[in-house]
């Protein structure tokens, strides 16, 4: 059969059965879980009398409530030790592989898989994370999924989902300098909408995407649930292979599984539900204004004002002018000053970010006012940072060094915004209180552009330092 996308051959090769429901249970051939989402998925198996069917199916770590700075035990954070002891207790009774603090493997769940070789192409991947769709960039299949699929998961190996329609995204031509694969993405969101990948899988293709590294997809399909979409996926091919060639869980019949890649990938006459394109010169360096990843504008532009919106987003943009105390028609850059400025996340927080970020670093100092600090993925990724010296750029330049961790991504943990605090921020999500704050405000961007509003303090074009 022909004219099939990666979508339906992952789908179809991994499909149990159809059911009553026109359900698919699929069998997910790789289950991640980290110590927020699986506590009381194990609680479950246990008052039904369950056990974990495939233990060397799943992969565990510790990661949302991990602190930065101090990792001593028992953590100062009551709740963090708790989880982190159910955890602990949970992988050791059902033999669940677990990487945890100071095994040099811990780290960001979406991080580890991949630097470890464990997310293959074909693959089936589920995690109770929002940001499973990272996995996605290797050519894999892969869900965020709830506490109650993290039960059926490890109960079963399966999961009960509605097939998605794909809408393929092209990306073409070359990218300006200082123009990151994060600023492809917010392009992406705001223009397609936070809502409009709903019902969809979204394949990322073009050839911006066919240039970027491995780790760039990965910040492409980090962010596609941001778009709305239950998974985002880049067919693999070489610069796939060439990652994932010598690492701990990579193939030994390599020759065998190359083949078995190239064959899944998207045919070359594929139907697609829908196809939407862009141009990689129109995207500038972007970053969010507002309260959903779906607000943002180039850094050169103003402020969205209420009457250049569509009628639909005229709400959530009054919404976001009160609550981030911005004024619409006035330029973001040079105006906004920045208190809190954060390197990191599943988003981008891997040895080509941090490479990235240090370049703009050196040999300037991060602004008297600003707390910044760069937060690694795993343990892998700083002792690599480490052995590269990055460390010790960006101490030089002000910045903090932390522990692996997800840190104020999220902030279940000690790293948090106070009061209203603004951010500049190198993760994914820029809800109301995301960072730990009730009032606290999120600025989304690339690493580079962070560490530019390290140093100016304020919103800042980041190709002006490379001048």
């Amino acid at each position: 059969m022909s004219a099939r996308t990666l979508f339906d051959k992952v789908w179809d090769a991994h499909t149990v059965k159809i059911l009553p429901s026109g359900q698919t249970q699929l069998f997910i051939g790789l289950h991640l879980v980290h110590e927020v989402t699986s506590p009381q998925a194990f609680s479950m198996l246990r008052e039904r009398g369950l056990k974990v069917l495939f233990p060397g199916r799943t992969i565990a770590t510790v990661d949302h409530i991990v602190p930065t700075e101090n990792q001593s035990r028992p953590f100062l954070d009551d709740l963090a030790e708790e989880m982190i002891r159910a955890i602990e207790t949970n992988v050791q009774t059902n033999h669940i592989p677990f990487y945890g603090i100071g095994s040099g493997n811990q780290g960001i769940v979406h991080v580890i898989a991949p630097e470890q070789g464990l997310t293959q192409p074909g693959m089936t991947i589920a995690c109770g994370d929002s940001h499973t769709s990272t996995h996605g960039a290797f050519g894999a299949i892969a869900f965020g999924i709830g506490t109650s699929q993290v039960r059926d998961v490890l109960a079963t190996q399966t999961l009960s989902l509605s097939k998605l329609k794909v809408r393929r995204v092209e990306v073409n031509g070359d990218l300006n300098p200082g123009v990151y694969a994060k600023d492809v993405i917010l392009h992406i969101i705001r223009q397609l909408g936070v809502k409009g990948g709903v019902g969809y899988a979204y394949e990322y293709a073009g050839s911006t995407i066919e240039r970027m590294s491995m780790e760039e997809r990965m910040t492409i399909c980090n962010m596609a649930i941001e778009g709305g979409a239950r998974c985002g996926y880049i067919n693999p091919d070489q610069i796939t292979y060439d990652y994932l060639k010598g690492r701990d869980f990579a193939p030994k019949d390599w020759e065998s599984a190359v083949n078995w890649w190239e064959s899944i990938k998207s045919d070359t006459d594929a139907v697609y539900d829908d196809v939407v394109v862009f141009d990689a010169g129109e995207i500038e360096p972007t970053i969010t204004w507002g309260i959903t990843p779906g607000q943002g504008i180039g850094v050169n532009e103003v402020i969205p004002t209420p009457d250049s919106l569509p009628e639909s987003e005229r709400a959530i943009a009054e919404e976001a002018y009160q609550y981030m105390k911005l004024t619409p028609g006035t330029p973001i850059k040079g105006t906004t000053k920045i208190d809190v400025c954060f390197v990191g996340s599943c988003t981008n927080g891997r040895i080509s970010d941090l490479r990235e970020a240090a370049k703009f670093a050196q040999g300037h100092r991060v602004a008297p006012h600003v707390k910044a600090f760069i937060v690694p993925g795993s343990e892998r990724v700083k002792k690599q940072a480490e052995a590269e010296g990055l460390d010790q750029i960006f101490l030089a330049s002000g910045f903090e060094w932390r522990e692996a961790g997800c840190s104020m991504c999220l902030a279940m943990n000690p790293d948090k915004l106070q009061g209203a605090q603004i951010s500049a921020s190198s993760s994914n999500r820029n809800f109301k209180g995301r960072q730990g704050s009730a009032s606290g405000r999120t600025l989304l961007m690339s690493p580079a552009m962070v560490v530019a509003a390290a140093i100016k303090g304020e919103v800042t074009d980041p190709r002006e330092l490379l001048q």
